[in-house]
């Protein structure tokens, strides 16, 4: 079945499923193994990180529950990032009505508020259960959060926001996404699940010791 069409459970049960548990093979004490743990693609996708850095991807979706209930653990771990891991988050689009909120976060970070707003779009969809998953849902809330609308607007359909959307959906492909939490780590390796942080740890000291 093609990625664009799986019902939304689907894509969370892949999510859940997909690599069983990482975190109980490194409470075992062995290391992850790849096909259980992670996956090494066999085309390398192109990085962004300059040479000497390795590049994380998050590929998530704003109505995933597991992205939301991994979200704290990974701003604890994004604080302890090494100097030399290059971090990125990318939303997924599987259908076409995933594309508003890939245009919500692009649109969030060419006004600066990533940071400020990331967690609290989680919160409104999965505590104050409100949808924003179309452009007329969205608007109001972030007029609620101080920004200004019509400039939230001009972006959220600018051709920028457009083509980084895009290239967020090429991205998901060239790492063969198949359901969310995921990563991909220097462009090499794939992983995917809530309990994935300590594997892509894994694969970024494996890539250092590649150099």
């Amino acid at each position: 079945m093609n990625r664009r069409e799986f019902s939304a459970d689907t894509v969370f049960v892949l999510a859940a499923t997909a690599f069983g548990l990482p975190g109980a093979v490194f409470a075992q004490g062995k290391k992850p193994e790849e096909g259980t743990d992670y996956q090494k693609l066999g085309k390398t996708v192109p990085v962004d990180a300059p040479p000497g850095k390795v590049e994380v991807i998050e590929f998530f979706w704003y109505a995933c529950p597991h992205c939301n209930a991994l979200e704290p653990r990974l701003e604890e771990w994004l604080k302890k990032l090494p100097p030399d891991v290059v971090f990125k988050r990318v939303p997924v689009a599987f259908r076409d009505d995933f594309v508003p909120q890939q245009r919500l976060y692009y649109s969030l970070e060419a006004m600066g508020k990533v940071d400020e707003l990331h967690a609290k779009v989680f919160q409104a969809i999965h505590m104050n259960h409100e949808l924003l998953n179309r452009e007329e849902l969205i608007l109001p809330w972030v007029a609620k959060q101080g920004l200004d609308p019509a400039k939230f607007k001009e972006l959220y359909n600018s051709f920028s926001v457009s083509s980084k959307a895009r290239r967020a959906t090429q991205l998901q492909d060239a790492y063969k996404v198949q359901g969310v939490p995921a990563f991909g780590v220097a462009g090499r390796y794939y992983v995917e699940g809530e309990q994935s942080l300590q594997v892509v740890d894994y694969l970024v000291a494996q890539t250092r010791k590649s150099r």
